[in-house]
C-alpha cells in the first residue's frame, strides 16, 4: 500500500501503551457501543464484532458510515503480512458518511453533512511535514486502523457502523460526487492524484505511462486524461488493451513483456506512475522515459528494486516514490474528481460477503474495487 512507502513505523515506543490499553476489551473500553467486522488472528478472516468508540471530543466529527471501499492493505493487516498487526483488526480507510454530532469547538461541519475519512486519524501536528499540509510524511501518523491513538487505544476502520475523528481528519465531501463509487477515491484516488500534480505530470499535453490496471492504475488513468495527458498504459496482460483504450480511454498500450512493443515506445514518457505491487522489471520502464522523465513508485513490491545506474544517468532520469496526499490536498482532489467526473470503477457488495470479496482480491478478480454498502447491510447484533 502506497502510504507506507515513507512511513517510520516508530512501533515500539508506543507497543507497551497499546499492550496496557488493549487489557481492558474492545467492546468497554470506551463510552460508545460500535459494531463491525474484525480479523481476531492470522487467518485474516472477518467476523462481527461488538467493540467501542470514544465519546465525541471538543474537536471531534462522528458520522454513520454509508460506504467504505476495500484496500489491498487491508487484507494485508487482517492477516498480518506486514507484520505490525494488533487484533482485533477492523479494516477501512475508504469511509463515506453522514454527521450525526460535532464537538463544542467543531467549525467546519455540522450534522446531516456528507464526510469522508481516509487513510489517517492522526499526527503529531508539530513537525515540519504537519506544518506543510503533509500529514502523511509524518513520522507518528495515525492509521484509520490498527495502530495506537492518542490515548493508547486501537484505532478501528470503516467496515463499521459509525467513526468518530478529529475534524482535521474529516473531508468535507462535494455534492455531485457519489458516494458508493467516490470513497475509493479516499486512498486509491489521493495515492495516484499526489504524484501527478507533486512531479508536474498534470499538464495538458504530457505523455503520462501508467503501469498496472488495477485498484489504483485505473484511477490513475482517469486523472491523468482530466489533466489533459497522452496516457499509455504499460501491462504485462495484452488481454487488458481493450478495457484500457475502450473502457479507461487511454491513448495507447503496451505489453511490457514484447520488445518490440517497448522499442518502439522508446524515450516517449514524460513520467510513469507504477502502481505494481508485485515484483517487475523496471530497466525496461526506464527505457520509455524521455530524458528527465520521472518513473514515481505509488505501490509496494515484496522485494527491493533493481536498477543499473547506467540507466538513471544516461538520460538523468529520476526513480523516486510517492506516500498519500495530505489532508488539503486529499480536499483538492475530491473537489477536482467532482468537477471532471473522476470516481471509481466499483463493485458494491454486502458486509457479509467480505471475505468472499477479501479472496477475489488476493486473485485480482474485480473490476476495479469492492466498496461495502455498510449503511444497508450491516446489521446490529
Amino acid at each position: 500500500m502506497s502510504f507506507l512507502n515513507n512511513f517510520n513505523l516508530n512501533y515500539a515506543s508506543t507497543y507497551v501503551t497499546l499492550e496496557l490499553s488493549m487489557a481492558k476489551s474492545p467492546e468497554f473500553e470506551h463510552p460508545i457501543k460500535a459494531y463491525g467486522y474484525a480479523a481476531r488472528d492470522t487467518s485474516g478472516v472477518l467476523s462481527p464484532l461488538t467493540f467501542s468508540r470514544r465519546a465525541t471530543g471538543d474537536k471531534d466529527v462522528r458520522f454513520k458510515v454509508l460506504y467504505c471501499g476495500i484496500c489491498h492493505s487491508d487484507l494485508h493487516f487482517a492477516k498480518n503480512e506486514w507484520g505490525m498487526s494488533t487484533y482485533p483488526i477492523l479494516p477501512g480507510h475508504e469511509i463515506v458518511g453522514v454527521v450525526t454530532e460535532v464537538g463544542s469547538k467543531v467549525e467546519k461541519f455540522k450534522v446531516g453533512d456528507k464526510v469522508g475519512v481516509g487513510c489517517l486519524v492522526g499526527t503529531c501536528g508539530s513537525c515540519e511535514c504537519c506544518a506543510n499540509d503533509l500529514e502523511s510524511y509524518c513520522p507518528k501518523q495515525i492509521l484509520t486502523y490498527g495502530f495506537p491513538y492518542h490515548d493508547g487505544t486501537l484505532t478501528y476502520g470503516g467496515y463499521s457502523d459509525h467513526m468518530v475523528a478529529d475534524e482535521h481528519f474529516v473531508l468535507r465531501w462535494p455534492e455531485n460526487l457519489p458516494l458508493d463509487s467516490g470513497a475509493p477515491l479516499l486512498c486509491a484516488g489521493i495515492t495516484t492524484y499526489s504524484p501527478l500534480r507533486h512531479f508536474g505530470l498534470d499538464k495538458p499535453g504530457m505523455k503520462v505511462g501508467v503501469v498496472g490496471l488495477g485498484g489504483l492504475g485505473h484511477v490513475a488513468v482517469k486523472f491523468a486524461k482530466a489533466f489533459g495527458a497522452e496516457v499509455t498504459v504499460i501491462s504485462t496482460s495484452a488481454a487488458k488493451k481493450q478495457e484500457a483504450l475502450q473502457g479507461l480511454k487511454a491513448d495507447h498500450f503496451i505489453v511490457s513483456k514484447d520488445p518490440e512493443q517497448m522499442q518502439c515506445a522508446a524515450s516517449s514518457l514524460d513520467g510513469i506512475i507504477d502502481t505494481v505491487s508485485a515484483s517487475h522489471p523496471i530497466e525496461p520502464l526506464l527505457s520509455v522515459l524521455k530524458q528527465d522523465g520521472k518513473l514515481v513508485f505509488v505501490g509496494v513490491p515484496e522485494k527491493p528494486i533493481e536498477i543499473s545506474t547506467y540507466s538513471i544517468i544516461m538520460g538523468r532520469k529520476i526513480v523516486t516514490g510517492s506516500a498519500t496526499g495530505g489532508l488539503k490536498e486529499t480536499q483538492e482532489m475530491l473537489d477536482f474528481a467532482a468537477k471532471h467526473g473522476v470516481t471509481a470503477d466499483i463493485e458494491l457488495i454486502p458486509i457479509d460477503y467480505v471475505n468472499t470479496a477479501m479472496d477475489r482480491v488476493l486473485k485480482s478478480d474485480v473490476r476495479y474495487r469492492f466498496v461495502i454498502d455498510v449503511a444497508n447491510t450491516l446489521k446490529a447484533p
